[in-house]
């Protein structure tokens, strides 16, 4: 009986409202009929009693049956156009609310495909764009190669047509020599710049670790600096005392070093002072190294870091890509560096935040 009775469908609403309409207009039919007035008068009141019955039954359609469809509608033309931020808010035990419990669900597996949709196509684009940047590498890559290898393979020719028609033992030696030390500088070209590819397109990672950058710092200085014989310079330095650790990939730190130190040394006047600092403050390690020599033309100052970079004063020596390589390191770690002429030279420097 009570499922009889209940309005859990439109139907049963419909006709539940009919039933009510019906009994309602017999109720007061009999009711205006057998009041003491005249008969004209009773018709008039039971017109009253209609027009009261539809403004009713009005008000009821309106509010369970116009209002929900509008608000579906509302909701499925958002959809329609992929607006899915505001769910439909019908909330009912009648097939309105099952069906806005439908659309809310499909708006929401609807949108979360989408989603996927754009998460996949954004991937695809930075699969693509990744693949355009290695094939744009790969190609600046064989044009760098093939502008560079020009010299080297120019001296090695013009030394091994001179070797052939040469009789004299000693130049013979001399030439050989040339060529081999040709063929040193290429083979170091070529292991450099696939080096700087690695780094530059990720297929090189960084192997992180902790360790002392003071002692880092005096032992590659040692090397290239103290220890080699061919020093034409007066060295200047200032280390911390203390312990200076970090947490950063050990070997390509010391290529940091190794390529800024060859640079002053090979751009340092002869005589002149070559200065290397190390300093800590504020949590971070300062390191620059100046040296006396040409200043660098302001406007060259951002292409330095640049593959293949020559300042235009210099003799053909070197690969061009020390500094690149610095960059890219630095880049990686997001640790600054730079450049910049002072009274009398050029100094480089970086920093690198200290670890406990």
């Amino acid at each position: 009986m009570k499922e009889l009775f209940s309005l859990h469908t439109v139907r049963k609403k419909i006709l539940m409202l009919s039933k009510l309409a019906g009994v309602a207009l017999i109720f007061s039919y009999v009711l205006s009929t057998g009041l003491p007035v005249s008969e004209d008068t009773s018709f008039l009141i039971w017109l009253g009693f209609v027009f009261l019955l539809i403004i009713g039954i009005d008000l009821f359609m309106g509010r369970f049956i116009t209002k929900p469809i509008d608000k579906l509608n509302a909701s499925a033309k958002r959809m329609a156009g992929l607006d899915f931020s505001t769910p439909c808010n019908l909330v009912s035990t009648d097939e309105f609310g099952e069906l806005s419990a439908s659309l809310n669900t499909m708006a929401e597996n609807l949108q979360q495909s989408l989603a996927r949709l754009e998460d996949a196509n954004t991937q695809l684009e930075k699969d693509v764009e990744k693949e355009r940047l290695l094939l744009v590498e790969r190609k600046e890559l064989v044009d760098s190669l093939s502008h560079e290898m020009k010299t080297p393979l120019g001296i090695i020719r013009a030394y091994a047509e001179g070797l052939q028609d040469e009789a004299d033992e000693a130049k013979k030696q001399k030439y050989a020599q040339v060529i081999v030390s040709e063929v040193e500088r290429m083979n170091d070209l070529i292991v450099t710049l696939l080096d700087l590819s690695a780094l530059e397109s990720g297929a090189a990672s960084l192997n992180i670790s902790r360790f002392d950058f003071v002692e880092l710092v005096e032992t590659v200085a040692g090397r290239l600096l103290i220890d080699a014989p061919d020093t034409d310079f007066e060295l200047q330095y200032e280390l911390p005392e203390q312990k200076g650790f970090v947490r950063t990939d050990r070997r390509r730190m010391e290529q940091v070093l190794d390529n800024l130190i060859v640079n002053a040394k090979k751009n340092v006047y002869p005589g002149g002072v070559l200065r290397l600092e190390l300093t800590v403050d504020d949590g971070a390690l300062y390191f620059s190294i100046f040296n006396q020599g040409r200043p660098i033309p302001e406007s060259d100052l951002p292409k330095i870091w640049t593959k293949f970079y020559r300042d235009s004063g210099a003799e053909y020596s070197g690969s061009g890509l020390g500094l690149s390589i610095v960059a890219q390191i630095l880049s990686m770690q997001n640790y600054p560096y730079g450049a910049e002429n002072q009274t009398g030279g050029v100094r480089f420097h970086f920093s690198i935040p200290v670890t406990e």
